[in-house]
């Protein structure tokens, strides 16, 4: 039995129309994508499958290339899709904080900086510009480093800012580890960016820790 022989309230699409797509669990809006699945499985039989075989939706869609296709039904194609997939969604979350509009959903900008930074396996620092109405002036991905740890410079980071005419800042990195609790190392390089920013009237707003559950704020934690 294929999926369209399904009662339509069982349909993976039809569920999405009828009830809306957060009813929807991982393997059915995974099916959704996938549109087909192999000789004796439908769509949704391989999606559960791949879910187990990845330990979950998180891995498998940041799998690379290789790690992907070799998996039946999965190819080039659907890498293809997948990553446009994932970027579009980056870019809709970055529209949110569009410049014509003052920076005021806490929940978008830790949404934002999740999907930007979360993913990486190595540790990564930034910033979001913004103007003196807390509008966003664009978002830079600064430094890399390894899995425990980025090199940050303080000069880099005001010349950045002077470059992009910023009176403020939201600092931003990710734990590869996952754990996204601040370092003594993470408390004092924001200390050291906050002290040189003053000195050409910046001010940091905030500080984002990216972990896999729910991104630290250092202005909420009384950090800054």
């Amino acid at each position: 039995m294929t999926i369209t022989d399904w009662p339509l309230t069982e349909q993976p699409r039809e569920k999405l129309l009828q009830n809306g797509p957060t009813t929807l669990s991982d393997a059915e809006i995974l099916a959704i994508f996938l549109r087909t699945g192999t000789p004796g499985k439908t769509a949704l039989d391989l999606a559960r499958e791949l879910l187990t075989q990845f330990n979950g939706l998180r891995s498998l869609l940041e799998a690379d290339f290789d790690s992907f296709c070799q998996n039946k039904g999965l190819g080039m194609a659907k890498f293809v899709q997948l990553q446009a997939a994932l970027e579009l969604g980056k870019r809709y979350l970055e529209s949110r904080l569009k410049r014509e509009q003052a920076l005021s959903s806490p929940k978008d900008t830790r949404n934002y900086l999740k999907a930007r930074l979360r993913a990486y396996q190595h540790e990564v620092f930034a910033c979001l510009f913004l103007d003196n109405r807390h509008r966003v002036i664009c978002f830079e991905e600064l430094f890399s480093g390894t899995i425990d740890g980025a090199s940050v410079y303080p000069r880099e980071v005001v010349k950045r800012a002077l470059f992009h005419n910023a009176a403020a800042l939201i600092l931003a990195h990710n734990h590869p580890s996952g754990v996204a609790e601040p370092s003594r190392a993470d408390q004092n390089i924001t200390q050291r960016l906050k002290e040189a920013l003053a000195l050409v009237d910046i001010r940091i707003l905030d500080h984002f820790v990216i972990g896999d559950s729910e991104p630290v704020s250092f202005a909420e934690r009384g950090l800054i």
